[in-house]
C-alpha cells in the first residue's frame, strides 16, 4: 500500500501547476483527495464578487458553495478563491443580503 502512495505522490503535481485542462479526458479524478491540487476556477463564465459592506457575516455562502471555493477569514467575513469558485452563482443566491454579485468574467 505504500508503495502505491508514493506512485501517486509522484504522479501529482502542486496546485500551482495543475488546471482543468491538465485533467484526464472526461474530467475524471482517479486518485482520492486529490481535487483541491487542480485550480478549476480557470473555466468560468461569470465570477464572484462580494461586497462587504453589505456582508452581515452569516456564513451561508461557505456552507452552500458546492467547490469550497468560500474561505472564511479572521475578521469574520468571508473570502472566494477564484482558483476553485466555478461560477455558479449558488453562493450569490443564497445571500440573504445581497453582498455577492455575479459578473462576466474578462479573458486576460
Amino acid at each position: 500500500m505504500a508503495k502505491k502512495a508514493k506512485t501517486v505522490e509522484k504522479k501529482l503535481k502542486s496546485a500551482l501547476d495543475l488546471t482543468w485542462k491538465d485533467m484526464e479526458v472526461g474530467n475524471i479524478l482517479t486518485e482520492s483527495g486529490s481535487a483541491s491540487l487542480r485550480r478549476t476556477g480557470d473555466w468560468r463564465s461569470q465570477r464572484a464578487i462580494l461586497d462587504k459592506e453589505k456582508c452581515n457575516k452569516c456564513g451561508l455562502c461557505w456552507l452552500h458553495c458546492p467547490d469550497a471555493a468560500i474561505d472564511p477569514c479572521e475578521d469574520g467575513y468571508y473570502e472566494i478563491d477564484l482558483y476553485y469558485c466555478k461560477g455558479c452563482g449558488i453562493c450569490a443566491e443564497i445571500c440573504p443580503k445581497d453582498a455577492i454579485t455575479m459578473i462576466e468574467e474578462e479573458e486576460v
